[in-house]
């Protein structure tokens, strides 16, 4: 199908029933239509899925001349697209790179018959032309090392002449080696790229230095690809100018389309559906009372969605209803069950963006008077809990594609060893390592990974803790002993709480809380001598 724009026509392709909702898909430079192919087959089995190549590109025509490529011309292009596949209704319209920016264009002109616009690795010029006049920052540095081929494509001779001589014949090697795409290029790539950098000389330079303000009450979805290392939308004050806004990222490199395309595909039909502005979904486990408890609290005051658990339904549905929230009866020690509860909460909440392993039990006595069945019970809920967590909930992050943080409950226990203390610090060391290794295994997916070793908190625990080789009333007596010790402290679970907090947005990987807890943690370093005599004494 061909489609007139003034003089010049466009290719036009069309995917699925067009009495479907209708998604037009805007591919970028130096690409075709045939960017999209793999998400337009995941697509057309609900929507009317329409691509076409931009002027200059595949099979549209080529203008010669420099200025047919301002982005008003390009919009009107878009526009005449949009009136030949969906001639009574709004499109939802879905771009990438030069797509983006120029579709943009028409998502800000004042009727625009656009529906939702979701957007990767493009922002609107205007908008950067704005941020750039900000008081300089990393941020701006950071996006000019990342700009560097901008002032490449402005040399004249220069830039064509390097396509021309071995880059579009190299151009699919390239591509494979950085980011694992195998599709082949197209067969019109020379010409493509030696036509498309006027897209660049027409509209870069005239819009940074004179940003228009564009601004749009259609719903915008920006999506940011991590591993992008041409575009980062990240710092932009979107905010400023879109009404409706969700800002997505997406653990891929530039070329998301062709990597990723089941994501790619998820997040267009989400957003879709539903373009009310995303929440966090935060997981948390050992919900019902003390730390757990405080960090529900923590994160709906940050306006997530939380869910908790907890072995007592009653404490947990108590947590749930303090936060609007959501309770579950778990008890981490079970694989089973925690693999059923993560497919749950992914079935009815979706994939969580945070997961807090903070289920845990106290246990003291020394190393003979501590049984193998009391070994088994605090390794199977401190340990044992955490990597059924990390597992459950990490296969399902990994698969989404975008990201997240799990924070792993530690201890200072961990790494300041004590003779009474055998069990319980031998599961919180085993945990800190094990958030170490879980952490650069992770790394790759965009999930980060926070270990908290947090030192004297005032919390239910004590009141639990099990201790070995003492009957039950001295038991309740060390039990209100150490309650009391921990009270004199003062430092409550709400402390902790915020270090979670601070640690999701900061993505702090270790992280002590109270006085004692850093001390303890730079004694570990430095004089680990000292712990060892410490580690001697009989503290509780």
């Amino acid at each position: 199908m061909n489609v007139l724009s003034g003089d010049v026509r466009l290719a036009v392709q069309e995917h699925g029933d067009p009495t479907a909702p209708t998604v037009v898909l805007v591919h970028g430079y130096p690409d075709t239509h045939a960017v999209w192919d793999d998400v337009v087959a995941l697509l057309e089995a609900d929507f009317h899925v329409v691509t076409y190549d931009v002027r200059g590109a595949g099979a549209s025509d080529r203008p010669r001349e420099q200025d047919a490529y301002r982005l008003d011309l390009l919009k009107q292009d878009l526009f005449a697209v949009i009136d030949a596949v969906s001639p009574d209704r709004p499109v939802h319209l879905v771009a990438h790179d030069w797509g983006s920016i120029q579709s943009w264009e028409a998502v800000a002109e004042p009727g625009a018959r656009i529906a939702t616009f979701t957007s990767f690795s493009g922002p609107c010029l205007d908008h950067l032309g704005h941020w750039l006049r900000k008081r300089p920052s990393l941020d701006h540095l950071r996006q000019l090392r990342r700009s560097w081929y901008i002032v490449a494509f402005h040399l004249p001779v220069l830039a064509p002449l390097v396509w021309k001589l071995g880059l579009a014949r190299r151009w699919g090697r390239v591509l494979q080696k950085a980011e694992g795409v195998q599709r082949p290029p197209a067969t019109t790539l020379k010409r493509d790229a030696v036509q498309g950098i006027s897209l660049y000389r027409a509209n870069i330079r005239a819009r940074l230095r004179n940003p228009r303000t564009r601004r749009t009450d259609i719903p915008v979805q920006v999506v940011q690809p991590v591993r992008d290392s041409y575009v980062d939308t990240r710092p932009l004050d979107l905010e400023r100018w879109v009404t409706t806004l969700r800002r997505r990222t997406l653990t891929a490199g530039h070329w998301a389309p062709l990597t990723h395309p089941a994501a790619v595909a998820r997040m267009v039909t989400e957003f879709i559906d539903d373009t009310a502005p995303k929440r966090d979904l935060v997981v948390i486990t050992g919900g019902g009372s003390g730390i757990g408890r405080a960090t529900a609290v923590a994160f709906a005051r940050q306006g997530a969605d939380v869910v908790v658990s907890d072995v007592d339904l009653d404490r947990a549905e108590e947590t749930a209803a303090m936060v609007g929230g959501h309770a579950y009866q778990v008890d981490v020690s079970d694989e089973e069950a925690v693999r059923k509860w993560a497919a749950e909460v992914a079935a009815v909440h979706g994939v969580p963006d945070v997961v807090v392993n903070n289920a845990g039990i106290g246990h003291s006595g020394s190393f003979l008077s501590t049984t193998t069945e009391q070994w088994h019970r605090v390794m199977d809920v401190n340990l044992w809990g955490v990597v059924h967590g990390c597992r459950a909930f990490g296969e399902l992050m990994v698969e989404r594609g975008e990201g997240g943080h799990i924070v792993n409950l530690s201890s200072a226990a961990a790494y300041l060893p004590s003779k009474v203390l055998s069990a319980y610090a031998t599961s919180k060391a085993a945990v800190f390592m094990l958030s170490d290794c879980v952490r650069a295994e992770f790394a790759p997916a965009g999930i980060a990974v926070s270990t908290i070793c947090p030192g004297i908190v005032k919390t239910g625990i004590t009141a639990a803790t099990t201790f070995s080789g003492v009957g039950e009333r001295e038991q309740a007596r060390k039990q209100a002993r150490s309650s009391r010790l921990y009270a004199l402290r003062g430092f409550g679970p709400e402390g902790v709480a915020k270090e979670i907090v601070h640690a999701v947005r900061t993505g702090k990987p270790i992280v002590p809380v109270t006085a004692e807890a850093k001390a303890a943690r730079v004694l570990s370093r430095f004089a680990p001598s000292t712990l060892r005599a410490v580690a001697k004494w009989d503290v509780i």
